[in-house]
């Protein structure tokens, strides 16, 4: 079959690949690439998702591109406000046209005889097969199955006579006008379907079976409207970007380092809210704040809905459905119409893709992360995965920047291979997001590259301990091995590795 070749070739348009693509623009403008995206459109988790209320669970100071700033001063911004931004992102700096649309990458295969990945994908549409050829691999795929969200099997489900529906798939003809809804859940996605949903729905009951912290933000940044009355834009993005990075590392440790004061703070903001309209037990968690993401809510809306008696949350298990709703174990029965089962993700690694070296199966769970960016054992690839207590974007730009740092660096120096190895000594039993106790993180454990010892094999999850390693320091770091002839890229002839 016909093969094209680039320097880079991205997978996923969402906002992780669009970012890729806009730094290589700006940084790397003579490098050439494409970007593979299954669906048929930009936007990646942000045009999966189309379930009702569905926004960012950071602020978009933060989680905006660093190189294109948010304007706004909606802090958790709506789906459709964040796919736009991306869409424009990608058109502002020439990328849309280097996409490639409903095209599934299957398997991608280097060569350190050649120095060069060899990528097999299929046109979903019309089911040809597709050859790519590329110097350096992106998968910008995110963490999770696009195609299974997490979804258990409960006891005599088929019984039920309604409706069930997982977030993840929401369907466009869904009618809940007036309907009695049961949202099984307690994460970010249950608490922004509930009060979305509320104000249409005849009530709505979210069932979990343990607690979130779920702490109450302004849904407008009032500080930086009343800032753009005196300063220009562009400062006032500059000083409210800095505010919240230092305020999320902040809020972050103080939880780490007081929880029960964090616990204290957010329970009391929670029962000021509620005004007595729900027991406080059904926002008291077992585990430490950060111990799970915190779930936010703009206004306090959640709050509201049940204070209003538009909704109520029950803390429970599930015995078993039934033809007119959910039995819990307590005896308790709940009636729905519609049940909506808001249990999760499904952890994926590299979109599903098949990766080997050298004819070598490569399996992402049995080694770790160079600096969070290189893949352990695979030459000239990167992936980009956000912060598990910031925002995603964050550690995006800082990824994107540094592989155009090392891009720059190894043409500079004529190489065309690199690749980061760990020793088993480098590496750790728990996985890079072994901080996180959310079930699509322990489910998920095994499919997950391992957290490192110390050095750039450990991930801290720190912004501001990211940006001068991956800024700033030196490329050839003594860790890292290069290859500058192709001939001899099985055999390098580099400066010994140093320790980690």
């Amino acid at each position: 079959m016909p093969e094209q070749h680039v320097d880079v070739l991205i997978v996923g348009a969402g906002i992780s690949g669009i970012g890729m693509g806009a730094h290589l623009k700006m940084e790397c403008p003579g490098k050439t690439y494409l970007i593979l995206e299954r669906r048929r459109s930009i936007g990646g988790t942000w045009d999966l998702f189309r379930y009702p209320g569905i926004r960012s669970d950071s602020d978009m100071f933060t989680f905006g591109y660093g190189f294109r700033p948010w304007h706004e001063t909606q802090i958790l911004a709506d789906g459709t406000s964040i796919r736009e931004y991306v869409e424009a992102t990608a058109a502002e700096y020439g990328v849309t046209d280097r996409i490639r649309f409903g095209i599934k990458v299957v398997k991608a295969s280097f060569s350190t005889e050649t120095a060069r990945w060899t990528i097999d994908a299929i046109d979903e549409a019309t089911g040809e097969q597709q050859r790519f050829t590329a110097d350096f691999f992106m998968p910008c795929t995110g963490y999770y199955d696009y195609d299974n969200g997490y979804r258990p099997e409960f006891p005599n489900e088929d019984a039920f006579q309604g409706r069930i529906v997982h977030p993840q798939h929401w369907p466009e003809d869904l009618d809940y006008a007036g309907k009695k809804v049961v949202i099984i859940g307690s994460g970010a996605t249950a608490v922004t379907l509930v009060p979305a949903m509320a104000d249409t729905a005849g009530h709505i009951t979210m069932l979990q079976r343990s607690p979130s912290y779920i702490l109450s933000l302004p849904a407008e940044d009032k500080i930086s409207a009343g800032m753009r009355k005196v300063l220009p834009k562009s400062v006032v993005y500059k000083l409210s970007r800095a505010r919240n990075i230092g305020m999320q590392r902040a809020i972050y440790a103080l939880a780490k380092a007081r929880p029960n004061l964090v616990r204290s703070i957010v329970q009391k903001g929670a029962e000021r809210s509620l005004k007595g309209a729900a027991d406080i037990k059904h926002f008291t968690p077992k585990y430490d704040p950060w111990d799970q993401r915190l779930c936010i809510v703009p206004d306090g809306d959640l709050f509201r809905v049940i204070r209003e008696g538009k909704a109520d949350i029950v803390t429970d298990t599930i015995a078993s459905f039934t033809e007119t709703g959910i039995r819990l174990d307590s005896g308790e029965t709940l009636d729905a119409d519609i049940i909506v089962t808001a249990t999760g993700l499904t952890v994926q690694l590299l979109g599903g893709t098949t990766v080997e070296v050298d004819g070598e199966p490569i399996t992402p769970s049995q080694g770790a992360t160079y600096k969070g960016v290189l893949l352990d054992g695979v030459p000239n690839a990167a992936i980009v995965f956000g912060y598990i207590n910031a925002s995603w974007t964050l550690k995006a730009d800082l990824a994107a920047h540094y592989v155009c740092r090392l891009l720059n660096h190894m043409d500079e120096h004529g190489y065309t291979q690199v690749v980061a190895r760990t020793t088993e000594a480098d590496r750790e039993e728990g996985s890079m997001l072994g901080a996180l106790s959310s079930g699509y993180v322990k489910r998920g454990e095994a499919q997950l590259p391992r957290q490192g010892v110390a050095g750039p094999w450990r991930l801290t999850h720190s912004y501001l301990r990211d940006v001068p390693m991956l800024r700033r320091s030196p490329i050839d770091d003594g860790v890292l091995t290069f290859s500058r002839d192709r001939s001899d890229a099985a055999n390098p002839t580099t400066r010994p590795r140093a320790s980690a």
